[in-house]
């Protein structure tokens, strides 16, 4: 079972959680369509190859009252774990600007205080300012 939020969750399913992320990272937050089989040139044939999307495809399709197999149209892609972190690394950075410490924004932020030092060696890169 994945925890993953909503569609990526299905997805996760069908294809395994690096195919959800890769999804998640690529459309995440916008509305896309999923066709009931994979086609050449779509854009999740593109980001996954084309077996994996057709897995992805044939799992998501449903069929119509008429029979008809019908793919996921208009659905939004959660943005997924990749916002969360990113989220907590912009609250990370408001808590330094701001005067914290690096154990006050770990605590702020949710993030280890490791990530913090990291996050202040990629700002202060040891060459200082020339003008």
């Amino acid at each position: 079972m994945s925890n993953l939020p909503g569609i990526l969750a299905d997805i996760a399913e069908i294809a395994g959680n690096d195919a959800a992320y890769k999804i998640a990272s690529a459309v995440g937050g916008t509305r896309v369509s999923i066709p009931p089989r994979a086609m050449e040139g779509h854009w999740l044939t593109e980001l996954l190859g084309y077996d994996q999307a057709d897995a992805i495809c044939r799992g998501l399709a449903t069929l119509d009252p008429d029979g008809k197999l019908r793919g996921v149209r208009d659905e939004t892609i959660p943005k997924g774990p990749a916002a969360i972190l990113n989220a907590a690394r912009r609250r990370a950075g408001e808590a330094l600007n701001s005067g914290s410490s690096v154990r006050e924004a770990a605590r702020a932020s949710g993030l280890h205080e490791r990530t913090i030092w990291r996050m202040k060696a990629k700002e202060d890169d040891g060459q200082g300012e020339l003008f």
